[in-house]
């Protein structure tokens, strides 16, 4: 069922909001529509025709968005199709090792390292973008922990 005009208008804000952050224009109004949906998981046909977007492009924003952990796919028994949702306790998530992004820019960083020489400017570089992702991934498993007690009371 297509939103109320008010709440899709909410959600086209909202996505433009995202866009004007970084966000790509679709994988924003994705990421709006799963939040502002009523239903507990949508298809991509749903979502492309409450969208008006094409497959393709749907597809590509979902991948986004289960790549850096804020949705995820679920299993829907009375369902050929595969169904995806806005991922429980997202926020948090999207900050964890489960976050393929920053374990792919640590990875890069040490790929580059490893061919870079010891003196050279692009090997202090990129061992400080490692360093500074080593040292976020070992302190947001406390910053998570805090916010879980604050959110659960």
């Amino acid at each position: 069922m297509a939103p109320s005009p008010k709440v899709h208008d909410a959600a086209e804000r909202l996505a433009l909001v995202l866009a004007g952050h970084g966000l790509q224009r679709m994988t924003a109004r994705v990421l709006a529509a799963l939040l502002f949906s009523e239903q507990p998981s949508v298809t991509m046909a749903e979502l492309a025709d409450d969208l008006q977007a094409s497959a393709g492009s749907i597809s590509g924003a979902l991948k986004t968005l289960t790549a850096v952990g804020l949705a995820e796919r679920v299993p829907a028994p009375s369902s050929r199709r595969d169904h995806f949702r806005l991922r429980p306790d997202a926020w948090a998530m999207l900050y964890t090792g489960q976050n393929q992004t920053i374990a792919a820019f640590m990875d890069a960083a040490d790929a580059g390292i490893a061919v870079t020489g010891r003196t050279s400017l692009a090997r202090q570089r990129l061992v400080e973008m490692r360093d500074f992702y080593a040292f976020l991934m070992a302190e947001i498993p406390a910053v998570l922990e805090r916010w879980h007690a604050r959110r659960d009371t």
